[in-house]
């Protein structure tokens, strides 16, 4: 008999454990790189656009500014990135790559491709399951 209180049929259990499973694969890779997951897609965001508004960042990783003020900081200490104050309005910050965000980016061009390997998963399979959760994604806005 189906019972919906079951843990092994829910679908947000699936989906935690996925999600979990999937960033503990990156450690190895990032760890070198002397960063987390976190500011690893954060920096994604920086290489694919520079000179973001950290409003559009946080958008962008669906973070609020309490988590990502704390990950800029740090970035920013360890010389990723700088924050750069609007000369039009101060309240207006963009964070801007530094020489060695730039750099960095050459170091995890390799990342993607070695943790497509690690899922031992068909690359199909991969598109296909992120194609559906973008999906739901866009049916499911916050």
């Amino acid at each position: 008999m189906f019972d919906p209180l079951k843990l092994d049929v829910q679908l947000c259990f699936s989906l935690y454990t996925s999600a979990r499973t999937i960033i503990r694969k990156y450690k190895p890779f990032l760890d070198p790189l002397n960063i987390t997951y976190t500011q690893y897609i954060c920096l994604l965001v920086l290489w694919e656009k520079d000179m973001i508004s950290v409003k559009e960042l946080g958008e962008r990783l669906m973070l609020d500014s309490g988590t990502l003020t704390p990950l800029i900081k740090k970035l920013e200490k360890q010389g990723y990135l700088k924050r750069v104050r609007s000369q039009s309005d101060e309240r207006m910050i963009s964070i801007e790559l530094t020489e060695l965000g730039i750099e960095l980016k050459e170091k995890a061009k390799d990342i993607p491709e070695s943790i497509v390997q690690s899922l031992n998963i068909e690359i199909s399979d991969a598109i296909e399951l992120k194609n559906r959760l973008d999906d739901f994604i866009r049916k499911n806005p916050e």
